[in-house]
């Protein structure tokens, strides 16, 4: 019922790219915290945790940026038959 048209798939584009790569930014933050608090000397600084979050969310967003495309447009494709 939902269809994505030509002019929305930019959009949904964008929306799904974010919304990987946020979670992806989530998966690294609680996995680097949990990492440091089950050390008796911290292993990453707080500066180190949040360049790593910047930089998980940059290159998935570059990642995802080509995947999500593809993927959305073979989804509206299905749709539209």
């Amino acid at each position: 019922m939902n269809k994505v048209s030509g002019n929305n798939t930019g959009k949904y584009t964008l929306i799904a790219s974010i919304a990987s790569s946020l979670l992806l930014v989530i998966v690294f933050t609680v996995l680097s915290f949990s990492v440091n608090s089950s050390r008796t000397i911290p292993l990453y600084s707080q500066v180190d945790i949040i360049a790593g979050m910047v930089f998980v969310f940059i290159l998935s967003m570059i990642v995802a940026a080509s995947v999500w495309p593809g993927i959305i447009e073979k989804r509206a494709k299905n749709n539209s038959k």
